[in-house]
C-alpha cells in the first residue's frame, strides 16, 4: 500500500503540490502509516484493495465521516489510490463503486469525500459516478502538506432505493 500511495500521489499531484514534497515521499513512511492506522480502525471503517496478477495495485479506505457534519448516518471515502500504471483500465471506478456500496451496506445514507480541486482526473471519475459538489472548500493538512480541498457528496440510501 505504501508503494501504491507514493506512486499515485507523485503522478496525480505533480504540478499541484510542490515537487520537493512529492519527491520526498518515502514508501517506507507510507507503509508505516498504513501499518499503524489499520489496527486502529473502528467497526465502520474498511479498506478494499485491488490486485492484478497477485500484486496490490490500488486501495480505497472508507468509514464514518471523519469530521461529522450531519450526524452519524454520513460515511466518508477517506482515500482512493491506484498505481498510475493501471490508470484507464476501470480499476479506480471499480474501487469507487465498491467503496460506495460498502458505505451503503454499513448503513450510511449519504457519503462525502474531499478532493484537491486541480485533480481533474479524480473529479471526473467522481462526477461520472453521481458525486456532486456545492463548492464547499477547506484547507487541510494531508500527510504533511497543506492543500485546498473541495467536498463532494452523494446520497447512497438503502440498497433497495438504489435499485429503483
Amino acid at each position: 500500500m505504501g508503494a501504491v500511495h507514493v506512486r499515485a500521489w507523485q503522478a496525480a499531484y505533480r504540478g499541484i503540490m510542490p515537487d520537493e514534497y512529492l519527491d520526498g515521499l518515502r514508501v517506507d513512511d507510507r507503509a508505516q502509516l498504513w501499518r499503524d492506522s489499520i489496527p486502529r480502525t473502528d467497526a465502520t471503517q474498511r479498506i478494499l484493495v485491488v490486485e492484478v496478477d497477485g500484486s496490490l495495485v490500488g486501495f480505497a479506505a472508507f468509514g464514518r465521516e471523519a469530521e461529522p457534519s450531519r450526524g452519524d448516518r454520513v460515511g466518508e471515502l477517506y482515500a482512493i489510490n491506484l498505481d498510475p500504471g493501471h490508470w484507464g483500465r476501470g480499476l479506480g471506478r471499480a474501487l469507487l463503486v465498491a467503496a460506495t456500496e460498502g458505505l451503503r451496506d454499513a448503513g450510511f445514507r449519504s457519503a462525502v469525500l474531499w478532493v484537491v480541486p486541480e485533480n481533474a482526473r479524480a473529479r471526473a471519475l467522481y462526477e461520472s459516478e453521481g458525486w456532486t459538489t456545492r463548492g464547499e472548500t477547506r484547507e487541510q493538512d494531508v500527510l504533511g502538506a497543506t492543500v485546498a480541498e473541495v467536498r463532494y457528496e452523494q446520497g447512497i440510501g438503502s440498497r433497495s432505493a438504489a435499485v429503483r
